[in-house]
Formats: structure tokens, sequence, C-alpha cells
């Protein structure tokens, strides 16, 4: 098993033959095996001594790029959506929007990952986790169900930095204190009342914390809005081990988007609300003001790691409709549309509710009074 190269502007695959058949095999989720669909013959992916590193934010000038494709063997561009993948493929369709991709020319090399999550969940969990998620949005079309069909799901690898740094952090801020008055008022019949009344009182506060942050997650491609990949965390990043090729077999890789300088930024950005929660508590008190932080980043060092990602698009009503399913976890998260219909039986059906107890209420009183006369 050899990496791909480049010669004379094109791609030599690199392939992971079957021992039993010789076909092509694919990494199986949720084990350490390549596995051939057509025999069932399993090949044993082993790391060796391999470990993940992390580089430090120094390093990053001088570390070297792999030419044109650092992950899979080729290279595809999407001529409808943008996206820029690497697969071992050699055609293929847009996991995000299922048009024809294309090979990209103007592919160039990329900083190779140090680490990978390997999908642990397979099609047959997947489908489950869709399943169960579709089932809970009441008011989706029926078309909805489609994409637990697994011709409309594809297994992605999305590139993500991950950033340590020990930081320190200086705060200038104030600790609200509450205390209490009384307070006489005149009540709605003219009679006067006390009453206590919560005020509160306020000190200047300043001080030191300081923080170890450890694999600080920072979305690298553009493709999918980092919101939503967001909301799909946790990820078992304990499951990571270092990255070898044959866990891309069979599946997608997308290439980064964001260099390691500007998700640095954005690392730190995220860093800077847990500090600011950190200085709330050191603070006290009732109520915190944190006016000013001024924080010290030491020991920065980074990665590039792959996460897992399900895809599942569909169309409805000629719009593209996507479905993301964390492939550690089986976190679902998707964008779907409201059947009018549904709504318009729900509408229908909560008259007809409401019509029932009125008649039963009207005509309950009805008898009532009828005995009473």
């Amino acid at each position: 098993m050899t990496d791909s190269f480049t010669q004379g502007g094109t791609t030599s695959p690199s392939a992971f033959p079957c021992g039993g058949c010789g076909a092509r095999v694919e990494f199986a989720p949720g084990t350490t095996v390549l596995r051939c669909p057509y025999c069932g013959h399993q090949q044993e992916i082993t790391a060796g001594d391999r470990r993940i590193t992390e580089h430090a934010i120094e390093e990053l000038a001088a570390l070297p790029r792999k030419p044109v494709g650092s992950i899979g063997n080729y290279v595809y561009a999407c001529q409808r959506c943008g996206a820029r993948t690497e697969s071992s493929e050699s055609a293929t369709l847009c996991q995000f929007c299922r048009s024809p991709l294309v090979m990209d020319p103007n592919s160039t090399g990329q900083i190779v990952p140090e680490g990978v999550l390997p999908f642990l969940l397979d099609q047959r969990g997947v489908h489950e986790a869709l399943r169960k998620w579709i089932s809970s949005r009441w008011f989706a079309p029926n078309a909805l169900k489609k994409v637990s069909s697994a011709e409309s799901t594809r297994g992605t690898y999305l590139p993500h930095w991950t950033y340590d740094s020990q930081t320190y952090s200086a705060y200038v801020g104030a600790r609200g204190e509450y205390y209490y008055v009384t307070e006489t008022y005149t009540d709605s019949d003219g009679r006067r009342q006390t009453r206590q009344v919560r005020r509160t009182r306020w000190y200047p506060a300043s001080g030191q914390v300081s923080r170890f942050f450890d694999d600080v997650l920072v979305p690298a491609s553009l493709i999918v809005p980092p919101d939503k990949l967001d909301k799909l965390a946790p990820w078992p990043l304990d499951r990571a081990v270092p990255f070898q090729p044959q866990y891309m077999a069979g599946f997608h890789a997308l290439r980064y988007d964001v260099e390691p300088e500007p998700a640095l930024d954005e690392a730190k950005v995220r860093m800077s609300r847990v500090i600011h929660d950190d200085c709330r508590r050191d603070i006290g008190g009732d109520e915190q003001r944190v006016e000013a932080v001024n924080t010290n980043y030491t020991n920065l060092m980074f990665k590039l790691m792959l996460l897992p990602v399900w895809i599942a698009t569909y169309v409805y009503a000629g719009k593209n409709w996507q479905v993301l399913v964390n492939g550690g976890t089986g976190e679902v998260l998707g964008d779907r549309p409201y059947s009018k219909a549904k709504i318009a039986v729900a509408v229908l059906v909560a008259l007809l509710v409401v019509g029932v107890i009125l008649y039963f209420v009207v005509t309950g009183q009805h008898h009532h009074t009828t005995r009473t006369r």
C-alpha cells in the first residue's frame, strides 16, 4: 500500500486490495479493520508506534504540505456548491448537493492530518438515528422519510483545527452585592403598606485567573456552517487515532478552506468565552461585571483533525435539504420542510376537538338550567 503521488500533473491512485478476492476493501465503522464488501475478508489496520502529534504554532511555516492530495488520491470540486473533496474513487457525486464532481485542476498541497476520529456509527446505526429523528418531526412531509435510505447517506470526514494553550488572564470589573430596604406604598384600596425592595451595591474588583485549554475545536471547512458543526458536538475525541489513509477507504474527506492562522483567532474567541465565565466566578458576589480582560497565551499547540459526519441530502419542492449525523455519537441535526397538508389537518383536528368540547360544555349548561327550572 502506497500513498498517492503526482507525476506529470496526474495523480497515481493508491489502492487497498482485498487479500481474499482482490476487490477494493472499505473501512468498517466501529472497528479497526478494512472489510471487503464482496467476500467479507478483513484486514487489520495497525498504527504501530505512531502517536498523534501536536505542533507548536511557531512551526507552522516549516510544516510540510503534501502535493495535491493530502488525504485521498483525487481532488474534486463541485461546480454547484463549491465543495472541494478528496477521495480514492475515480468518479463520484457531491455529498452535499448530489451534483457531479469534476477533477480540480487548481488543487494545491495541504497539511496532512495528524489525527482522525474514525466512524463509529455504521450504515445501520445511522439509518436508525435518522429514523428516530424523522419520527419526531411531526409536521414534516412524507418525503422526509427518504433520507434514511442507503442511497442518500454518505460518510464524510470534515477537517477541524484543534488548539491547546495555557492561559493567564488579568481582569478588571465589579462585584454586586444585594441589600434590602423597606419601602412604603399605597395599595389599590388606598391603604398604606410596606415591602422589601432589593438593591445592588457595587464594589470594584480585579484579579487573575488561569486555565489550560485542550483540543479547542475550530471547523476548517466553510461548506458546512460552523454553528451547525458546533451543534453536533460533543465529539468522542478520546477515540481518535493517528491518521492513516486506510480510515478513508470507502469515505470522502473535505479539504480545509480555513488556514490555521485565522482559525487560531477563532479559537481564542472561543477560549475567551470560558475565561470570561472564570472571571465572573472569581469576582463572586451576587452579580458581576467584567469590564476588561487581558489574556496571555503560552505553549500554543495545534493540529489538523478529521471528524466523521454522515451527510444525507434530498430534494423537496425544488430545494435541497441536508441532514447531518455525528459519525461518533449519532447526534442528528437537520433542515426540514413543513408539510402544509399535515399542518392544515392538525389545525382542522384541533378545531374539531375544541368544537366537541364546546358542544358538551354548552349542552351540559343547558341540561343544568333545565333541571334547575
